[in-house]
């Protein structure tokens, strides 16, 4: 940045920092960032892009923060219209003093202005009240499934070559710090385990790329990154100022969001995202490129903490987060041996509340892929998992289908060496052994839980139940206990109960294989 264009923004910084430029607002903050400087006054907010020159961007020139700018509002307004009100002139009239979306004389920089909102409504202070329910989880799943389906195609960019770059420069990132942050053999050792996992699925990224999963995506996507407004997650500050971090593979955009709250403590809470986005979008051959993406996420936070370090009086902290986000990286690639769990059990028995408890559990990645055949079902009729259907939808040769989409996909899954919970009734011993059989196909070890619950209990809770993919009513559960279910040989749990007891009894039937 010259030091011209360094003086003029010091003045148009100390402008936009009086209250007067704002209409008399009684004060206002200022926050800066490596690349902005964002002055909060009154209900409204005014961003500036700094004139600076980085490794991955330009804005020394006014026509790049124009650019920038309007690129931004443009991006942005896909998924926070609300918030993104438009941009606006900085000019510098004849007597020296400066205007703000208004004025006659010289344009000298571009703002962006938006709507202010509570800053206690960003997800990352959310998470630190311990607020991030079942509920906003599947909200942001929604929102984020519905925003991936609308962004625009691109071929240009993404793909196997598009990963490799990005651990390139990660690996050169790193190397800034060696013998003081990080141990190179540590690293180099990473960027490897990463490179061959890019070039042992380099078809599928491809293919990927070609069917149109790489797209103009949010590239930014973590809990700092989303805020509630009226109790709705919504997204915002997506990145405009580097195609190649914006227009990537959908999942890999996920898995920054998904690498966030592992990182954070949130690790429930991240299975139950991915495990929602996945109900919605169908996307399990993703999968396999998961625990690569997770990796690649924690790697770049990782140098850039090292990175922020560089600047504060006191990088101890800093450093320490590097570490835990290398260790991190490391993690998402360790060879962990995946298994097959299935529970089954009536309507109304907790199954699937059950395994949705017990996913996060599994050291893979953010836990076990939960396949349940409710969602399959409405996957296989083409609707949302909360829409119901109608009776005919669950005739005998529809169910089979649904039993024998549950057993399939549970391989493939299993196959690319994630672990599986598939959640369904089971009450057929037929169904019970097409499961079983699956993980002697596969390799994998098998457990069997049935849970049961007393009737009334049963009933209850169907009748309770709010946002779920199950169509089951109490004369469902009636019918079911006419069936006959054969010989059980899973391990049988008494879910009649405090949900704690049946989750505590489930983990130690699974004690071997969950941490």
């Amino acid at each position: 940045m010259s030091a011209p264009s360094a003086s003029l923004q010091d003045a148009i910084f100390a402008f936009l920092a009086q209250p007067s430029t704002h209409g008399a607002v009684a004060s206002v903050e200022r926050l800066d960032t490596h690349i902005s400087t964002v002055f909060l006054a009154g209900d409204q907010v005014v961003k500036v892009k700094k004139a600076v020159t980085l490794p991955f961007l330009d804005f020394a020139p006014l026509s790049a923060r124009e650019a920038a700018c309007r690129k931004e509002v443009e991006l942005n307004r896909r998924t926070a219209p609300d918030l993104y009100l438009g941009v606006e002139p900085i000019t510098r009239q004849a007597d020296g003093s400066f205007a703000l979306g208004g004025g006659d004389g010289e344009v000298v920089d571009w703002a962006i202005r938006m709507r202010r909102f509570d800053q206690d409504g960003l997800l990352n202070k959310v998470a630190g009240r311990g607020e991030l329910t079942r509920s906003l989880m599947l909200d942001l799943a929604e929102g984020i499934a519905a925003f991936h389906a609308g962004a625009e195609q691109r071929t240009d960019f993404g793909g196997a070559a598009a990963l490799r770059a990005t651990i390139d420069g990660n690996e050169a990132s790193f190397s800034r710090f060696y013998g003081s942050v990080f141990e190179s053999a540590r690293v180099s050792a990473l960027m490897e385990a990463s490179r061959q996992q890019v070039a042992a699925h380099a078809g599928l990224l491809d293919q990927r790329q070609a069917r149109g999963m790489v797209r103009q995506c949010h590239g930014d996507m973590h809990l700092g990154n989303i805020c509630l407004i009226d109790g709705a997650p919504m997204l915002f500050d997506c990145i405009e100022f580097n195609d190649h971090f914006a227009i990537i593979d959908v999942f890999y955009d996920v898995a920054f969001l998904l690498m966030d709250l592992d990182a954070n403590g949130y690790r429930a809470e991240a299975s139950i995202l991915l495990n929602a986005y996945l109900d919605l979008t169908g996307d399990y051959e993703a999968l396999a490129v998961l625990p690569v993406m997770l990796s690649m996420r924690a790697q770049i936070r990782s140098h850039v903490s090292a990175a922020i370090a560089e600047h504060v009086p006191d990088p101890a902290p800093l450093h320490d987060a590097a570490r835990d986000y290398l260790a991190l990286a490391e993690r998402y690639l360790a060879m962990v041996p995946a298994t097959l769990t299935a529970v089954g059990g009536l309507s109304g028995s907790g199954k699937s509340r059950c395994a949705r408890g017990l996913a996060p559990l599994f050291s893979h990645g953010v836990g076990a892929v939960v396949l349940r055949s409710d969602v399959l079902r409405k996957q296989l009729a083409g609707v949302k998992p909360t829409e119901r259907l109608p009776a005919d939808a669950y005739g005998p040769g529809r169910s089979e289908e649904v039993y024998r989409r549950l057993a399939a996909l549970a391989g493939a899954v299993l196959s690319i060496g994630q672990p599986v919970i598939a959640d369904a009734v089971f009450a057929r011993p037929a169904e019970r052994e097409a499961i079983e059989a699956i993980a002697q196909q596969v390799g994998v070890a098998f457990t069997g839980l049935w849970l049961s619950a007393d009737p009334a209990v049963a009933a209850e809770r169907i009748t309770s139940r709010s946002r779920n993919a199950s169509d089951a009513t109490p004369e469902v559960l009636q019918a079911q206990l006419g069936y006959d279910l054969g010989v059980l040989s899973w391990t049988q749990l008494d879910s009649s109960g405090p949900k704690s007891d049946t989750d505590a009894a489930a983990r130690a039937a699974l004690a071997d294989w969950i941490r």
